[in-house]
């Protein structure tokens, strides 16, 4: 919202700005909010009111803005792709230094989404962009985009050619480009350069980044055991394992100690009673040898 706008009137609107929201979302449940989203509801809840704002913003909902609120990213991130392809036509030095930097193009997201509304202080320049884009096809934003990289083409070159400071450069819009003209020339490269002959190249970008994507990815996976707190949980894992050997192996030492130790035991237990027994025995013996004359000397 406007800047110095009362606090009151400020409240009034973001709960205008919400319903709206909610009513296109509720009215067309295939579509999903998205962050940049509500810069460009608010920007016709300014311009033309609630009642209009809300009409409008169904229908742009549902044609231009329409790959911007699918469930995944995948339409927004193929409409990036249209950038560099666009650059590379008009000037393929600035193509090859940004490509040997490796920017990406992360940086034109919030362009792309918001219709340039989240990035420019001028409320004018936001309008008028608007104007622009409302009348032209749903890719016109991306090649506006590509004029401005090429407006700033000397600053992209005198730049250090690695990713951040590139990203640094491109993500600060100036707020004093010239834009009647930079929309004439984004018309201008449309109609050299239609969609339809870029779609090629844009799918290439497209397989590269999911290339370098997975393999990034990999080299995630392969990141991610070599940190500290799972590499502590591997050595832990692999000491109770070890413990649990141990115990292992004292049970099995146990197990195979203890019918030894029965089987002596068993074996001094039937000595022993070998040896009662023949001692009992040489008792009972003696004891009829001698009961005899016992009983004569008692009954003569």
């Amino acid at each position: 919202l406007p800047t110095g706008m009362p606090d009151d009137q400020r409240e009034g609107l973001q709960e205008e700005l919400i319903d709206i929201i909610l009513h296109v979302l509720k009215r067309n449940p295939q579509l999903h909010y998205y962050q940049g989203y509500h810069d460009i509801v608010v920007t016709f809840l300014l311009v033309v009111g609630d009642r209009l704002a809300t009409a409008l913003v169904e229908k742009l909902s549902t044609h231009h803005l329409r790959d911007f609120m699918d469930q995944t990213m995948d339409n927004t991130k193929h409409i990036l792709n249209y950038l560099m392809p666009i650059i590379d036509q008009v000037n393929p030095e600035v193509h090859d230094f940004m490509q040997s930097a490796e920017v990406g193009t992360i940086f034109a997201l919030s362009w792309l989404i918001t219709w340039f509304g989240h990035v420019l202080s001028d409320f004018r320049h936001v309008v008028r962009l608007y104007d622009f884009f409302l009348a032209c096809h749903p890719l016109m934003p991306i090649y506006f985009a590509a004029v401005i990289v090429l407006h700033r083409e000397q600053e992209v070159l005198d730049c250090e050619c690695d990713m951040a400071s590139v990203h640094h450069l491109l993500s600060q819009i100036p707020q004093d480009l010239p834009y009647e003209s930079l929309i004439s020339k984004a018309g201008d490269l449309f109609v050299q350069f239609p969609p339809s002959e870029l779609a090629k190249e844009a799918a290439q970008a497209a397989q590269a980044e999911r290339t370098a994507a997975s393999t990034f990815k990999d080299f995630e996976l392969a990141s991610v055991q070599q940190r500290p707190d799972t590499v502590l949980r591997q050595r832990f894992r692999e000491r109770l394992r070890g413990e649990e050997r141990l115990r292992g192996e004292e049970r099995t030492k146990s197990i195979l100690t203890k019918p030894r130790t029965n089987r002596f035991v068993k074996l001094a237990v039937m000595g022993l009673t070998v040896a009662l027994g023949a001692a009992a025995l040489a008792v009972v013996k003696s004891a009829l040898e001698w009961a005899p004359k016992f009983e004569l000397q008692i009954f003569p």
